[in-house]
């Protein structure tokens, strides 16, 4: 019996032997079946806090700036996505829908047209919030009608406004969108005293709408704005990367499709320039690197084009220099409104820093 007893436990040791790595190939199977399940619901559950955190800054516009505007929210349309995963299915081809806000003085004159703003937001997934409160203030006081759109890509809308990104490329169709629902819409708006405006993000839209309308924009301010994909993905980090190389975004690398960096990069579209534009930047940048707005710079020189700018030497605040609530950050306000002031003539222009801080704070 004892060794039939040996026998048994050795058999037994050998079966397990032999059927150990399918055991381990199937529960690693399993283990990454619940981990991508997890992964799904963190970002449903991120997009979920997304729309939850839109719905409460919705309210707080009212509330911040609601004794001196309007304030709306229209629904409208911008082209067709650029990356569809089933092209030949139903509603494949239909326009972008997305939001927009509007903001209109109350004590406006809708009898006299009003000079109009575009002011795309900032960030590579990202919202108009109540970050530009003293900012729109600042512009309501002048007498600016303004639109602010939540183009494709944007957050708290859920997942599918947000694979539908289309950095440096559709997006900036969906801002001038904008444009043409005001002219359409509001027929107090001055189709001969349309501007626009953005930081960052929104800076590079600012640019490259007034690359491909030239015609239709009076002025432009661009602050901090990006300006060259191909070398801020140099130096950035590779989670900056994947967010542009995402198969439902650009779909590939820099270095896979150089060009198509290329064709999304203001710097690259220099020759273009119609519009007076002024352009801001900050040599202590933390997001946008001050060597890609001198690249700008160089190749707006480089086509004997005429505009203004200004590189901040340390200025404080970094990449926000000019949109904090410090002293400076006010004055340089009060110098990119003179600026737009110039071509757009609001009714109530700002001009110094008193003016702003009365139009601006409560």
């Amino acid at each position: 019996m004892g060794r039939v007893h040996n026998s048994i436990q050795i058999l037994f040791i050998l079966c397990l032997a032999v059927t150990a790595p399918l055991r381990s190939q199937i529960s690693v199977e399993n283990l990454e079946k619940k981990i991508e399940a997890l992964e799904q619901r963190f970002e449903y559950l991120r997009h979920t806090l997304d729309v939850l955190e839109k719905g409460i800054d919705d309210v707080l516009w009212y509330h911040k700036i609601g004794d001196v505007a309007f304030v709306d929210k229209v629904r409208h349309v911008g082209p067709p996505p650029h990356y569809v995963p089933n092209p030949t299915g139903k509603g494949a081809k239909n326009p972008v829908k997305f939001y927009s806000y509007i903001f209109i003085p109350k004590n406006l004159d809708r009898n006299r047209k009003a000079p109009l703003l575009l002011f795309p937001h900032g960030g590579v997934h990202a919202n108009f919030t109540t970050y530009y409160t003293h900012i729109v203030r600042e512009l309501i006081a002048q007498g600016y009608v303004i639109i602010a759109s939540e183009y494709r890509g944007s957050t708290g809308y859920g997942s599918g406004m947000y694979r539908l990104i289309d950095y440096g490329g559709l997006e900036v169709d969906d801002v001038y969108a904008g444009r043409e629902y005001m002219l359409k819409n509001y027929d107090f708006v001055d189709e001969n005293r349309v501007g626009i405006l953005g930081w960052s993000h929104g800076g590079l839209i600012t640019l490259m709408n007034i690359f491909q309308y030239p015609k239709d924009f009076k002025v432009a301010f661009a602050g901090v704005p990006v300006s060259d994909l191909i070398a801020r993905m140099g130096y950035m980090t590779q989670g900056y990367r994947d967010l542009y190389s995402a198969r439902y975004h650009i779909g590939k690398t820099a270095a896979e499709d150089v060009n198509e960096y290329r064709r999304r990069s203001p710097a690259w579209h220099a020759e273009k320039l119609q519009t007076p534009l002024l352009i801001h930047t900050n040599t202590n940048d933390e997001d946008v690197n001050v060597l890609e707005v001198e690249h700008l710079i160089k190749s707006l020189k480089a086509a004997d084009k005429k505009f203004e700018y200004q590189i901040f030497q340390d200025a404080p605040g970094g990449h926000s220099f000019d949109r904090l609530d410090t002293f400076m950050a006010k004055e340089i306000r009060v110098k990119i409104y003179r600026f737009l002031a110039k071509y757009l003539n609001p009714p109530r222009p700002i001009n110094t820093v008193k003016e702003l801080h009365q139009a601006g704070y409560r």
